[in-house]
């Protein structure tokens, strides 16, 4: 029987709306993504985060993309550092230093949406990745950045505040790369025997159903989503898992007063089945309204009413 997450510790980590909070406490994210062929998928997981709550968020992604980017929304700040193999002589470690700076200014780090499989971005996203472990952060691994860990899995391997997001197919080839027996299909069991062999990092397998998992429990999110899938969904996904990240930052900071319910390590389990919830209905809202001709864009109005929804009784 997999147990049901409570409802009552996940409104703990959202933060109230109160006049004595300052800009910023509410979550900055940092977004690693944006290459020049992909300049959605960040600014969908950017404008994700802010969407349902976040503060703040930083987009860093390759030159070429910026622009793109900047133009989507004003409210992004885009920083043009990551660089890619053919076009640069900045070495992977000068574009880790750089970006690695403003890592005193972010709560969480989202790694992969449009990042491409570029050799130099991939090796600067790994070293981006060791950095933000450094500094305690919270880290979401999706897309491309999932390409990473398959080759590199020591690179997440052990840090409980890891969130994996694969599809899947993702999940497959991760399973392959960690030796895990995919033999018994019960993917309850999977998801979190994937995170037994990564460490006890949590695993979202998306899906169907949506199968949350760290070594210790495994959550559901079975909300009745679209009937079409678009492409962007899944960078949806893992702006709005930063933002909950995020909140439980500042929970566990004592930002506001809470009875200290949930702990530290089961905070990425809650803040993904809060977001695959939200992430799920807001697609299931967006396809209501336009059939077949729904596009990725179209869920993120949906993003503050299925929050509120979901929450119930909290204001949004």
């Amino acid at each position: 029987m997999v147990p049901k997450p409570d409802l009552s510790k996940v409104k703990q980590i959202i933060p109230p709306l109160s006049g004595h909070l300052h800009k910023g406490q509410a979550g900055r994210i940092g977004i690693i993504g944006g290459s020049e062929e992909y300049t959605g998928a960040p600014y969908f997981s950017g404008i994700s985060s802010m969407k349902l709550g976040a503060d703040l968020c930083h987009v860093f992604c390759e030159p070429t993309a910026a622009t793109a980017i900047k133009s989507y929304s004003p409210d992004l700040i885009v920083h043009p550092y990551m660089q890619t193999s053919p076009q640069s002589d900045i070495s992977s470690k000068d574009a880790a230093d750089r970006i690695s700076s403003v890592f005193s200014r972010l709560h969480v780090l989202v790694v992969g949406p449009g990042l491409s499989r570029d050799e130099l971005m991939q090796d600067t996203a790994r070293r981006l990745i060791h950095n933000a472990k450094q500094k305690d952060m919270a880290i979401v691994v999706d897309a491309d950045g999932l390409f990473l860990v398959q080759h590199h899995p020591e690179t997440v391997q052990g840090y409980k505040k890891a969130i994996l997001t694969p599809n899947v197919v993702e999940f497959s080839r991760l399973c392959e790369a960690m030796k895990v027996d995919t033999k018994d299909k019960d993917d309850r069991k999977l998801a979190q025997r994937l995170s037994h062999a990564l460490g006890g990092v949590t695993v979202v397998q998306k899906g169907e159903m949506d199968i949350i998992a760290n070594e210790r429990n495994v959550f559901i999110s079975d909300t009745n989503g679209g009937l079409k899938r678009m492409g962007g969904q899944g960078d949806i996904l893992s702006g709005t898992i930063a933002t909950f990240l995020a909140w439980g930052k500042a929970y566990q900071d004592g930002v506001w007063k809470h009875d200290n319910a949930i702990h530290p390590d089961d905070i990425p389990l809650y803040a993904a089945w809060s977001a695959c919830n939200i992430v799920r209905e807001s697609s299931r809202r967006a396809f209501e309204k336009y059939g077949r001709a729904v596009l990725t864009s179209h869920m993120l109005e949906e993003i503050g009413p299925s929050y509120s929804l979901f929450t119930k009784d909290r204001l949004p």
